[in-house]
């Protein structure tokens, strides 16, 4: 089953991205390595997912950001290569969580991410990754989240 086919079978749906305001790639391809740039919490229809975990939202929004976050990325990367297909595993995973000082719960908020990884590519769906707190985010979003991912 593709990738597109498990993720429709899953029920979601790649958003529409925003345009960027900053000045650089979402994905740059360097051997058999695709380098994908931070891509913050949007919903499918392209609105961002806002708010401060550990304030304004609780543990399972913010799995939802984070997930969303993948979708976005997985959006990219079909732009960028053409066809999902050709990802092979997921190297690494930076989540960046817009969360309250005392916060602690970052990694439980990023596993949305990788639990959709996970689920779309077994095993190669798992890559080593670091989840952190942020005092901001841009736009005030939930979750950013970069990674690096190795194609065929």
């Amino acid at each position: 089953m593709s990738i597109e086919q498990k993720l429709e079978s899953l029920g979601l749906a790649l958003p529409t991205l925003p345009p960027s305001k900053g000045i650089y790639k979402k994905c740059v391809t360097d051997g058999h390595l695709v380098s994908v740039s931070g891509h913050v919490s949007v919903r499918t229809d392209g609105s961002f997912i806002t708010g401060k975990l550990g304030q304004d939202l609780d543990e399972e929004q913010g799995q939802t950001a984070a997930r969303q976050c993948g979708l976005g990325i997985l959006a990219s990367l079909q732009e960028h290569l053409g066809d999902l297909g050709r990802i092979k595993r997921v190297i690494k995973l930076l989540g960046m969580v817009n969360a309250t000082a005392n916060y602690e719960k970052h990694p439980i908020v990023i596993n949305g991410c990788s639990a959709l990884f996970a689920e779309l590519w077994g095993e190669a769906g798992i890559g080593v990754r670091s989840a952190v707190g942020m005092g901001s985010l841009p736009g005030n979003v939930a979750v950013e989240i970069e990674g690096i991912f190795e194609i065929q």
